[in-house]
């Protein structure tokens, strides 16, 4: 069985201060919850939300990576600056990374490989637009997106990707895809994995959808056979709200 994993990605929102209020509140709300959780603040947040975190259950990620391990590279984070602020997960191939600051597929794949190798789990993003969606090329888009991130990937680092399916058309629109589309193409992407690293990775991959993912539609998402948990962009920003997608994410 699969154990739900329920991310929030913050984007650019909350201060450190911000951050730390969010945690006292949100912490009391989830308990001993069946469901893994983890956050995904800014990166002036990570330190402080690290050591609140530290002896919880709340795992804690980064919404970005580059792939130096360091150097002269203004602006950019490392891997190992990650593990440093207690980072256990970095999303990588995001679509606001893909289509606003140019992450393609290849730095998408460096990426992913620096957040392996520096210790990270990286949560692989993918998703097709409304025009390709409308073209019927969302398989395409997604068969390319996973192999150029993906191939000859060593089957013992491959267990360590999550995968989040995001269509493009559904993040921060109050658009959602429906429960027959969110499992149409999980179901795809588990039998695409299968294909390529057998069946045993494919039943072990979680998969999870993000697209406007919300506490009163997050039960009829997060109880698909193939949805193995969801990434939750604004509704995460919310202790209570957030709490209650995870408490919907229990099998």
């Amino acid at each position: 069985m699969r154990r739900r994993l329920i991310a929030g990605n913050w984007k650019m929102h909350s201060t450190p201060d911000e951050t730390e209020s969010f945690i006292s509140r949100f912490l009391p709300l989830i308990g001993s919850a069946e469901a893994d959780a983890a956050i995904f603040p800014p990166f002036t947040s990570l330190d402080r939300a690290g050591r609140l975190l530290r002896s919880s259950d709340v795992r804690l990620g980064a919404q970005d990576v580059y792939f130096e391990a360091k150097g002269a590279f203004t602006g950019a984070v490392s891997p190992g600056m990650l593990v440093a602020c207690g980072c256990r997960y970095v999303l990588v191939g995001h679509s606001e990374r893909r289509h606003t600051f140019g992450d393609d597929d290849p730095i998408v794949r460096r990426k992913l490989d620096a957040t392996l190798s520096g210790g990270l789990d990286p949560v692989l993003c993918m998703g097709e637009t409304i025009e390709e969606r409308r073209a019927g090329a969302t398989f395409d888009v997604l068969e390319a997106q996973l192999i150029a991130a993906l191939r000859k990937l060593p089957p013992d680092l491959f267990s360590r990707v999550v995968i989040a399916y995001e269509p493009v058309w559904a993040i921060g629109t109050g658009e959602t895809a429906t429960p027959e589309q969110a499992e149409e193409v999980s179901a795809w992407i588990r039998a695409r994995v299968g294909a390529a690293f057998g069946a045993p990775a494919a039943e072990r991959i979680r998969i999870l959808y993000g697209g406007s993912v919300k506490p009163d539609n997050a039960r009829s998402l997060l109880t698909l056979p193939n949805v193995d948990g969801a990434l939750v962009g604004g509704a995460s920003l919310d202790p209570e709200g957030f709490a209650a997608i995870i408490s919907a994410g229990v099998r």
